[in-house]
């Protein structure tokens, strides 16, 4: 299974129990949205294989999970440390100025300053300001994904606007 058509739960990261039970962390916004999962899937050895749940139990950005099939303490112990991933189609669906860094790909940013400035070609996310990248005419523009700059989501346009300060833009060009 191709893992760009999943989105990454959380991670189990240690047993509950000596009953084959797993801890898993939900790295997400709102826990309470997958509460009652009957399935995910764990990163095998770069492999999504679906596991099936009896019972899943919410406890605040965490769940104690108990799969079909894993009864033992030494059968848990194999799924620790495993990434958890789900469809993305079970993503809750965002409005407004929300948005999933994977569904802006391809979107236009518009800057109110600048006009029209490309598509979004990547997003990165590795410092506490997270940054659209733009390629125009060869060159790499980097835009802060900030609320203080944006303006709008416009998901049937597939068009960002951004309010930059004025001359940001011309310093990549």
């Amino acid at each position: 299974m191709n893992k760009d058509n999943f989105f990454q739960l959380g991670k189990i990261t240690q047993l509950h129990g000596y009953k084959g039970a797993c801890k898993l962390f939900l790295d997400v916004d709102d826990p309470s949205a997958y509460r009652g999962l009957d399935g995910i899937f764990l990163d095998m050895n770069g492999q999504l294989v679906p596991f099936f749940t009896h019972r899943f139990e919410l406890k605040g950005n965490s769940a104690v999970v108990h799969f079909e099939g894993v009864d033992s303490e030494e059968a848990a112990q194999a799924l620790v440390n495993k990434q958890a991933w789900l469809p993305l189609d079970l993503l809750p669906k965002l409005e407004g100025k929300q948005f999933y860094f994977h569904e802006v790909i391809g979107f236009t940013i518009v800057d109110q300053n600048f006009g029209e400035v490309g598509k979004i070609d990547a997003i990165t996310d590795h410092s506490t300001n997270p940054l659209f990248i733009v390629i125009r005419d060869g060159k790499e523009i980097l835009l802060p994904m900030t609320d203080q700059f944006l303006v709008e989501v416009n998901r049937e346009k597939e068009e960002i606007v951004l309010n930059t300060p004025e001359g940001l833009i011309d310093i990549y060009l």
